[in-house]
């Protein structure tokens, strides 16, 4: 009987297998994080990281040296190296509603 049904419907069988395989792929690839569930931060004459990983803290569970390495990794930044105008992702989550937060680091020291 299972080679029968086999014989009979193998190539719908394995065309609903790999397409189980692929939905699978692609819901496991849309959950991982990116960038528009981090907030963006615009760096300011005098910013370093770890000012910024200073100012955010009660808002990370990271060290300074993993936030640090997490802000370079994930914005091509090399040596902690980030100028006045530079846009950086941070990994603090973004308020509900708002994929991106702007917020200017002169506005976090006052």
């Amino acid at each position: 009987m299972m080679k029968k049904l086999w014989d009979s419907y193998s190539y719908a069988i394995i065309l609903f297998v790999l397409s189980l395989a692929a939905s699978l792929i692609l819901v496991l690839q849309m959950e991982t994080p990116d960038s528009e569930k981090f907030v963006k931060v615009t760096i300011s004459e005098g910013d370093s990281l770890w000012e910024i990983a200073e100012d955010f803290s009660a808002e990370h569970s990271l060290s300074a040296d993993e936030f640090i390495n997490w802000v370079e990794q994930n914005n091509g930044i090399a040596g902690g190296r980030i100028f006045p105008g530079d846009e950086i992702v941070i990994p603090v989550k973004a308020a509900e509603g708002q994929p991106y937060t702007e917020l200017a680091s002169s506005e976090l020291n006052e």
